[in-house]
């Protein structure tokens, strides 16, 4: 089991701190239109960061904790690329100005990492309490993948979102943007803005999210520490990675395929852990460094695949996939 001190806890938090602190000033305090050379050096930077304390991490707890940290990070990287999708159906969905696409992203990354905070430590004492929720977290991460691959061609509606309609509903709205405000005050009464309205769609959206990202962590560690850092670090770079991949996401026509794919992989892996512990010993266990080489290649065959189709069939195009199916409109036969 991983001890870490009170102290290492103190540091790590002050690190991860001080990195969204300096996302939050780039982001809020000089809203600006992020170009491609400044999205790939901040991408490069949050990575290169991530890498550096999995090697120091690895080589003070040792590298079988290690290899668990950088299995979790890739889960949770590979996970955050899909929410890129439905952050960019959003910002379109709502006409955000690109000068203010920042805001709206890092305060969703403040978000995303608040909710999954909360759902570490649930998920981390439901697990130390009754190991059942092994076998719990596995079947819902493969009924997850089994929605995921069925509704991969679609994309969630954000227009559907229960939060979005309610704020629609009853609060005072303008449809302009007012200086990036969330906000303001128009002909004499407060009003809130689109911006606002974003914003509570990547932070519903975000919820989401985080009750398929956490299980799947947990599938490749039990360790709360890992998974906290884990998490951290791959959602810390998602604000210059949007910028940065914004522009080719429609071209990982496979993504969604090879998420779910995944997830259903770390859901057996559980459950084998459930029946090893509670059941047999004689039930075999998937291994950290098998669960690792096993998300490496899927990653890497359905970008590849994906690549390949797309410059094959220009009409390709990706979708974020959707959990549960679409409604559609009732055609002239249906009516």
């Amino acid at each position: 089991m991983l001890e870490v001190t009170a102290l290492g806890w103190t540091l790590t938090i002050g690190v991860i701190v001080a990195l969204l602190a300096l996302d939050l000033t780039l982001g809020v305090l000089r809203p600006h239109a992020v170009g491609f050379r400044e999205a790939a050096g901040w991408s490069i930077f949050y990575i290169a960061v991530a890498v550096a304390f999995g090697v120091v991490f690895g080589g003070v707890a040792g590298w079988d904790f290690g290899a668990q940290y950088f299995a979790g990070y890739i889960v949770e990287k590979s996970l955050s690329v899909d929410n890129l999708f439905v952050f960019v159906i959003i910002m379109g969905t709502f006409a955000v100005p690109e000068k203010y696409q920042q805001e709206v992203l890092t305060f969703g990354i403040i978000i995303a990492l608040a909710l999954r905070v909360v759902f570490i430590a649930l998920g981390a004492t439901l697990l130390s309490l009754f190991s059942f929720m092994f076998l719990i977290f596995g079947l819902l991460l493969i009924g997850t993948a089994i929605q995921l691959f069925r509704h991969r061609d679609e994309d969630p509606s954000v227009e559907d979102n229960a939060l979005v309609k309610v704020s629609r509903r009853v609060l005072p709205m303008t449809d302009e943007y007012v200086g990036g405000k969330l906000v303001a005050r128009v002909g004499g009464r407060k009003v809130v803005t689109p911006l606002l309205l974003a914003l509570i769609a990547i932070g519903s959206s975000d919820l989401l999210f985080a009750l398929d990202s956490i299980p799947a962590v947990f599938g490749v560690t039990s360790e709360a520490y890992i998974v906290f850092v884990a998490n951290a670090f791959a959602l810390l770079g998602l604000r210059a990675l949007f910028f940065l991949v914004k522009g080719l996401l429609d071209r990982l026509v496979y993504l969604s395929v090879g998420l779910s794919l995944i997830l259903a992989f770390i859901g057996v892996k559980l459950i084998l852990h459930w029946l090893h512990v509670d059941i047999s010993n004689s039930v075999p266990e998937i291994s950290t460094p098998v669960s690792l080489g096993v998300i490496v290649v899927v990653l890497t065959v359905v970008t590849v695949a994906s690549l390949i189709k797309t410059r094959g069939d220009t009409s390709a195009r990706a979708h974020a996939g959707s959990l549960r199916a679409s409604r559609k409109a009732p055609s002239e036969q249906d009516r």
